[in-house]
């Protein structure tokens, strides 16, 4: 996002969140991916030249999918109908090969957009039709940009340094094939998005 003028803190609490909540959520994560590990690294010294971002570990890159709902008020019974049904559902889709980056300045992140959008648009419709199908609705808009972040703003200021370092760094991308998604419990306690995997569902599994 070449417009942006300000950063603005991504931490903020949002609505419903609080310390000690989390969350059932659908995300592609990439601890296990050799050539998302190398993009980030390649993006470590722009990171390093950024004090206003708080960089990723490789362990919570992520992909966000489609959010269920807070675990205190999804019960685990409904969740695992969730996921059965996504299975069966995502079994038709194929594997995606795309690709990640290269990085932009966001208020709120250094994020990395994600390219082809329509098949990871194919992959969140059959998901948000398994939970509509158990919940009967579904949360969250269905406009969609995928992207993974890098980094999380800390602070509320001016944009320019940030796009100045940015300017400077050389572009990177990633080429990755997504074959699975999962549904984690996700908490944001210590201004991390940290998870513990509940299930995973295999793309083309059928």
């Amino acid at each position: 996002m070449t417009d942006v003028t300000e950063l603005q803190d991504h931490w903020y609490w949002r609505p419903g969140w609080r310390v000690g909540r989390s969350f059932y959520t659908w995300h592609i994560t990439f601890a296990d991916s050799p050539a998302v590990a190398t993009l980030a690294d390649e993006y470590a010294p722009a990171l390093a030249d950024l004090p206003e971002y708080d960089p990723i570990p490789l362990e919570w890159l992520h992909l966000t999918m489609q959010g269920i709902g807070f675990t205190d008020e999804v019960d685990r019974e409904t969740a695992d109908r969730v996921v059965e049904l996504a299975r069966a559902r995502l079994a038709s889709v194929p594997p995606v090969d795309v690709t990640i980056g290269p990085a932009v300045i966001d208020p709120e992140a250094l994020k990395l957009p994600v390219q082809p959008v329509e098949p990871l648009i194919a992959i969140r419709d059959a998901i948000r039709a398994a939970i509509t199908d158990v919940c009967g609705e579904v949360s969250e808009s269905p406009e969609y940009r995928p992207h993974v972040s890098l980094g999380y703003t800390n602070s509320t200021g001016p944009a320019q340094h940030a796009l100045d370092v940015l300017a400077n760094h050389e572009p990177h991308t990633a080429q990755v094939r997504v074959e699975a998604v999962a549904l984690i419990d996700l908490n944001r306690d210590h201004r991390m998005y940290q998870w513990t995997t509940v299930a995973e569902a295999k793309l083309g599994a059928s």
